[in-house]
């Protein structure tokens, strides 16, 4: 039997569709200022590594320098170094929560996506990542990409259940 719960839009979703890795737990406000600290430390990284140049960001498009290339390789390095160790050890949450890794089924959506992204990455100069970065740094213009970026999420979310599958 699948039970079904009701969330404050009054949409009946299955407890199957919920993200196996939303925790549960719940937190005063001021919990989240770690999450403030280490969001300003990785834009100062950002920052000192270049990451946020679009300089660098169209040699990498234009194939002219390795820097970028190498920053990414080593993040999907690292990333899948992580995961092994996560699987491998069973490791989790400092709250005591199981981490789960769930199969995604690969669709022909996510070749659109992705080059849709790299080609908004390559005109604007800009990854969604490091734009606080920029804007940071006195880059304004970048504000028009933020924008931009939240924009797109709006109407993806908008229709999402129309696009296929």
């Amino acid at each position: 039997m699948q039970e079904t719960i009701t969330n404050t839009d009054f949409e009946v979703r299955s407890l199957d569709s919920i993200c196996v890795n939303d925790s549960r737990l719940t937190h005063r406000w001021y919990h989240n200022i770690k999450y403030l600290i280490v969001g300003i430390l990785f834009g100062i990284i950002f920052v000192k590594a270049e990451i946020i140049s679009w300089f660098r960001i169209q040699e990498m498009f234009r194939l002219q320098s390795f820097h970028m290339y190498g920053v990414i390789g080593s993040a999907v390095l690292v990333g899948m170094l992580s995961v092994w160790l996560i699987k491998k050890f069973n490791i989790k949450t400092i709250y005591g929560e199981t981490i789960v890794f769930p199969v995604k089924a690969f669709n022909k959506g996510q070749i659109y996506g992705g080059l849709l992204f790299g080609f908004g990455w390559a005109i604007t100069g800009a990854c969604p990542g490091p734009l606080f970065a920029q804007i940071g740094t006195g880059a304004t213009v970048v504000i028009v990409t933020l924008l931009s970026a939240i924009a797109g999420t709006w109407v993806y979310g908008y229709v999402r259940e129309k696009l296929p599958h």
